[in-house]
């Protein structure tokens, strides 16, 4: 499988808090699923000194760039405006 680590900051305007926790429900939901199709790693919030989501960071596996790209499109912290700087390196995993 392609390994994927992402980077993503958030958004810094005022509303942009509030648009990651509307959607983070559904952002997720989307997660669970990846872990049981054995597409998430690990992943979580990136956070400032004061305990404060400010970002994500994931590791995910898929077969194919295709199914990626697929995720990549319809992941709702992208469309939902909460991610603003993302960056995507492939990676592996260290096998220890």
């Amino acid at each position: 499988m392609k390994q994927y680590l992402i980077y993503a900051h958030d958004f810094t305007d005022n509303e942009a808090i509030e648009r990651r926790m509307a959607v983070r429900p559904s952002h997720l939901e989307v997660v669970k699923k990846l872990k049981e199709n054995n597409n998430f790693i690990l992943g979580g919030a990136i956070l400032n000194d004061d305990g404060k989501m400010i970002g994500s960071t994931m590791v995910l596996q898929f077969e194919t760039e295709e199914e990626f790209q697929d995720w990549y499109q319809n992941e709702i912290y992208i469309s939902g405006k909460v991610w603003d700087k993302i960056e995507v390196h492939p990676f592996r995993v260290a096998n220890v």
